[in-house]
């Protein structure tokens, strides 16, 4: 068993930039690829972005390419993601989920994964 916790969101201007924590306890963390996925109300969950176990591969959505960064601290139990260049359209609750499987050319968390419960962005204009 996982359990993970997101923290990290907040309210941050255009422009600014948060970095969130996905902070895992219980089985090894490590053994698992990781991915953060946000999804806003009445939306369907959109990728963002996903790493392996090693850390030495990422994917992005295209939509974040280019401004967030995920990475993992395996020592730590904890994946992060760098948000940068925030846009309002940014704005929702970003979820880690871990593991993870990929199908029809995008990440998306496997029948059994552990999810955190959230952390919600802000970006104002």
């Amino acid at each position: 068993q996982v359990q993970l916790v997101e923290s990290g969101g907040g309210l941050v201007q255009a422009g600014g930039s948060l970095r969130l924590s996905c902070a895992a306890s219980g089985r090894t963390f490590s053994i698992y690829d990781v991915g953060w996925f946000r999804q806003a109300p009445g939306k369907e969950r959109e990728f963002v972005a996903a790493i392996s176990r090693s850390g030495l591969s990422t994917w992005y959505a295209d939509s974040v390419k280019g401004r967030f960064t995920i990475s993992r601290d395996n020592a730590k139990n904890t994946v992060y993601l760098q948000m940068n260049s925030l846009k309002p359209e940014d704005t929702t609750v970003y979820y880690c989920a871990a593991p993870l499987t990929y199908t029809s050319g995008t990440w998306s968390p496997s029948g059994l994964a552990y999810w955190g419960k959230g952390t919600l962005v802000t970006v104002s204009t």
